[in-house]
């Protein structure tokens, strides 16, 4: 079996339904996790979607913030949520498809402005959140699973438009960085974006602040695709549909893909 999955933060499905839909249409992955929906689950407009043959979904969310769901054309089980860090937000949600392959769809904390946990208490939510995430992968080894979602982290130095001058702002600093990197090898988890495109700049958000964001192009791979070692090596054709950025009302996110052969 062979499906393809894409990973988006569309920061409110409600909103931009329109290009969801867009995206569902053009691109047709077998499966859509989306981030940030903020909207409660009853209200997430899933007419449209089933119309395209996504007539499948688990999600968790909440009025006005946070918000994950996935949108499936394959039979897809509800397997749960996790509140790390004990926030009481819509920030995780599993669902496994009928080979057996778990999904985990993430939004991780942003982390406010300041990156100093006792200046701001968000950046200290993000690390605890991480954190709570590396401890629950040590506890109960994932195994033939995928973890998507907006991790609000662009680890090297490539996955920023400049290393240097972001070391120091939130969603790239040190800390923030092995934090991560402990959270994936509790995990054992593999990028597999960066499997397939292992070398060379790669971003998937570029903020609204920017008066042309493409030919600024001050980009971070925040969104990312990773899988367990047991199925790593089916994973393929990983790519950021950057043009997404530039579509009527965007979200500040382009879509990450990636196939895998199971």
């Amino acid at each position: 079996m062979s499906f393809t999955l894409a990973t988006w933060n569309i920061n409110s499905v409600r909103l931009r339904e329109p290009i969801v839909l867009k995206l569902l249409q053009e691109e047709a992955p077998d499966v859509l996790c989306l981030q940030e929906c903020k909207s409660p689950v009853e209200k997430i407009p899933t007419e449209g979607f089933a119309e395209l043959g996504y007539t499948h979904m688990v999600a968790r969310g909440q009025k006005g913030y946070n918000g994950v769901a996935i949108l499936s054309r394959l039979p897809i089980e509800d397997v749960g949520d996790k509140d790390f860090a004990s926030l009481g937000h819509a920030r995780h949600i599993a669902g496994r498809l009928e080979n057996g392959v778990t999904i985990h769809n993430f939004y991780v904390p942003a982390g406010g402005d300041v990156p100093d946990r006792e200046k701001n208490e968000k950046f200290g939510q993000k690390l605890d959140y991480l954190t709570e995430m590396r401890d629950w992968f040590h506890a109960d080894k994932p195994q033939k699973s995928i973890l998507v979602g907006d991790l609000n982290i662009a680890p090297r130095e490539d996955d920023v438009w400049s290393h240097k001058q972001l070391l120091k702002v939130v969603s790239h600093t040190p800390v923030e960085v092995d934090q991560l990197a402990e959270t994936q090898g509790a995990g054992g988890w593999v990028d597999i974006t960066r499997q397939d495109i292992p070398e060379g700049p790669l971003y998937s958000w570029w903020s609204y602040r920017a008066r042309d964001w493409d030919a600024a192009d001050k980009g971070r791979r925040l969104d990312h695709v990773w899988a367990t070692p047991d199925i790593s090596n089916s994973g393929h054709s990983s790519r950021i549909l950057r043009d997404a950025r530039g579509w009527e009302k965007p979200s500040d996110h382009a879509p990450v893909f990636a196939t895998f052969d199971l």
